[in-house]
């Protein structure tokens, strides 16, 4: 059976997830091959704007953000850095 299944790779889509916390995501994906490494592939993926999925990648986002102590969710130095080494 495994055989006769017909495979092919897809360079574009969609891809569903279900997270235990922010529930059902649904990603568009782009396979990017690495020119420099043959068998290399960079899969990126996004959520449309204005959609459950990217309210739910902006969560996780923020969750990730918070988690690391290096950056504030603005980007800006967290609270690792001393008062001596700010600008």
């Amino acid at each position: 059976m495994w055989a006769a299944h017909d495979v092919r790779l897809h360079h574009t889509g969609l891809k569903r997830f279900r997270h235990p916390a922010v529930g059902d995501l649904t990603l568009a994906f782009e396979a990017l091959p690495v020119p420099t490494d043959p068998g290399l592939t960079l899969t990126a993926m996004s959520a449309e704007p204005g959609t459950s999925s990217a309210d739910g990648l902006t969560l996780l986002a923020s969750w990730a953000a918070t988690l690391d102590g290096s950056r504030r969710p603005d980007g800006e130095p967290g609270n690792d850095r001393s008062p001596s080494h700010r600008p």
